[in-house]
């Protein structure tokens, strides 16, 4: 089936962790006497040699993603091997002004890497990751290893330093987690974080390409009456997605909350290191291609002032502040779509508690969700910083 006619062309503005070289501390001891370094020593241990990198599930969504992340914002001496499995082998890319087509995945050809990012499902993952074991550093994009103590759960921008501390594995958060974290660190910093509950306005890309072969088809069925889709799909959704809204993402648990808004409660609570946050959520799948949107109530422990919050995002790396509301400024799925921001708008008081915030967050779950993120967890390996 040819692509659907809703494929962005691909846009990054790389995203670095500012500041000081966090390797450097890192090799000094100063993080608690937890830091690991036998794999990043044998990455950065090659100076200015080439660095094998291995990209597992490139011919994905976000497989594809993070080849174009690399590709737009090179790592000096760094290779490039893209690898999957099926229709996609044989697959071309652009890399560097150059085609590279994509390789079957072969294990043995991965533990000749230095890095391997794994775009894969979770049972893929953990097969790969099993094999892989005294090799590669691996950074994994699924949910395998997220909740695993002795991984580090990574977000670029929020907590890097925690990627010097890997054992060899290094976990990227869930989507809707990772543009949450962003968003609330600074807060957490400035203010102390009491209690959080969020609202998700998920758009399918975050299941597949067929989620959102599925959204297209059923909305021109709509649309346009007599309209025969163009080839057979498998559903993706326990209802249709088309014009609805669907208020479960992933399967139900005995709570009532389903396994994605536990992802994003157990996942915030690891990667701002504290266990006592009080924080739920609803997970909401939309008819939107591209762009994860949260509505966030953050109760903090200090009283913020509003002015103060909004400065205080502006100055965040990774954060574009668009709060002017009175002249239709604020984030939109559209707006951040193809772009490394995580878009924040709609900054108020909430009404029920004396120390509430309310915050419209947005961002490209492709992007800042997963591929932007995975890239910028090699760079730190690679470049130490």
């Amino acid at each position: 089936m040819p692509a659907p006619h809703f494929f962005p062309s691909l846009q990054y503005a790389n995203q670095l962790c500012d500041g000081e070289h966090i390797l450097d501390r890192a090799r000094r001891g100063i993080y608690n006497g937890q830091t690991s370094l036998k794999g990043l020593n044998r990455l950065v241990a090659r100076g200015g040699s080439v660095r094998k990198v291995a990209v597992v599930g490139g011919g994905g969504l976000v497989g594809r993603r993070v080849v174009e992340n690399f590709s737009k914002k090179p790592v000096a001496g760094m290779e490039l091997t893209v690898t999957g499995l099926g229709k996609s082998v044989g697959a071309s890319l652009d890399f560097a002004g150059k085609t590279l087509k994509i390789e079957k995945t072969a294990v043995e050809a991965l533990k000749r890497m230095d890095a391997v990012v794994l775009c894969t499902p979770t049972q893929a993952s953990r097969d790969l990751v099993a094999e892989l074991k005294g090799g590669p550093v691996v950074v994994d994009t699924s949910s395998a290893f997220r909740m695993d103590p002795e991984v580090p759960l990574v977000v670029s921008g929020v907590n890097i330093e925690a990627a010097a501390r890997h054992k060899g594995l290094i976990a990227g958060p869930n989507c809707s987690t990772i543009q949450l974290v962003v968003a609330l660190r600074p807060l957490q910093r400035r203010y102390g974080l009491k209690r959080v509950h969020v609202a998700t306005y998920q758009a399918v890309s975050g299941v597949g390409y067929q989620a959102m072969v599925q959204l297209e088809e059923e909305s021109l069925q709509k649309l346009s009456p007599g309209f025969h889709a163009q080839g057979d799909y498998e559903s993706q959704f326990p209802h249709p997605i088309g014009f609805n809204l669907i208020p479960q993402i992933d399967s139900f648990l005995d709570t009532g909350y389903t396994k994605e808004e536990m992802k994003m409660v157990n996942e915030s609570r690891k990667i701002l290191e504290q266990d006592d946050l009080l924080i739920s959520c609803t997970c909401v799948r939309v008819p939107v291609f591209i762009g994860h949107s949260e509505d966030c109530l953050v109760e903090t422990k200090e009283k913020a002032d509003l002015d103060e919050v909004r400065s205080l995002l502006m100055s965040s790396p990774g954060i574009r502040l668009l709060d002017r509301p009175m002249d239709g400024v604020y984030p939109t799925p559209i707006i951040a779509e193809n772009t490394d921001d995580v878009y924040v708008g709609r900054i108020r008081r909430d009404l029920s508690c004396e120390n509430g915030l309310l915050l419209w967050v947005v961002a490209d779950n492709l992007l800042v969700g997963a591929a932007t993120n995975a890239c910028n967890v090699v760079r730190f390996l690679l470049e130490g910083r």
